[in-house]
């Protein structure tokens, strides 16, 4: 008796499978042939590259004035020396000389001096991770925006 009601359960179930129908419906493992492409999409517009570069003179707002003031500040027998660091360039929309490192909990008038004695009176900023230094700062050293530099870092 069991086996009588199984049976005809079995059939019907399995009779509405895809995989057991061979008129009319492709098999599980996709067509033989591969078939070619039907449908295209629109190229996308593309511009030259850096076509929305800005330079960065551009961004840097800082004055010639301003520059040579920070350059030619002469060093102050208050000062300590915090430190040195590798600087890299900081976000170039934060604008003035700045520098931002953990060496400094809090902000303050400071100083930096480069291995070949540049030196700048800047702010400095406290930070977190790696040292950011200003695009001013970097234009107004001279360095190059590529360059990670070491500085040796003063507060006043």
């Amino acid at each position: 008796m069991k086996t009588a009601l199984i049976i005809p359960s079995l059939v019907l179930a399995l009779s509405g499978c895809a995989v057991l129908q061979k008129d009319g419906v492709a098999s599980v493992t996709g067509p033989a042939e591969a078939q070619p492409a039907t449908e295209m999409v629109a190229a996308a517009a593309t511009t030259a590259l850096g076509a929305r570069a800005v330079s960065a003179e551009s961004l840097d707002t800082t004055t010639p004035a301003e520059r040579q003031a920070a350059l030619a500040a002469p060093a102050s027998g208050a000062e300590s020396q915090l430190g040195r660091v590798v600087v890299a360039l900081g976000p170039p929309a934060e604008q003035g000389l700045w520098l931002s490192s953990a060496l400094v909990t809090a902000a303050a008038q400071g100083r930096i001096e480069t291995a070949t004695g540049q030196s700048l009176v800047l702010e400095l900023r406290p930070g977190k991770g790696g040292a950011l230094l200003s695009l001013a700062a970097f234009q107004a050293l001279g360095l190059s925006l590529t360059d990670l530099p070491e500085v040796t870092v003063f507060a006043q």
